[in-house]
Formats: C-alpha cells, structure tokens, sequence
C-alpha cells in the first residue's frame, strides 16, 4: 500500500462526490498496475470511475 497510497487519495478526493469507498479506490487503483483488468462488482459506481486519467475501468456487473 505505501507506494499507492497517493494514487488511492487522489482516487478519494477526486470521486469524493460519488462518493468512492477505500476499496473502490484500491479497486480502480489495482486496475491500473494490470496489463488487462477486469473488475467483478455490483457497485454501478464503477461506471464512473477512470483509470489512468480517462480510461474506462474494464467491470462485469451483474444487472
């Protein structure tokens, strides 16, 4: 976590109106080290999240 740490809070602060839980930020954040993430979630939330400025997040959400 210590080497995340600031991307998480930036994570936090930017999406604090949504409002982002610590885990959707640790989430959004895990996605961003991988070569090809998907994110498993119920969490419609995740609709709006970026990754990497403007990417969208890669989610399979059950409807």
């Amino acid at each position: 976590m210590d080497e995340n740490v600031e991307a998480v809070v930036a994570f936090l602060r930017k999406y604090a109106s949504v409002p982002m839980s610590f885990a959707d930020a640790c989430l959004v954040r895990m996605s961003e080290t991988m070569a090809d993430p998907l994110v498993l979630t119920t969490d419609s939330d995740f609709h709006v999240y970026r990754r990497h400025g403007r990417q969208v997040v890669p989610v399979l959400c059950p409807r």
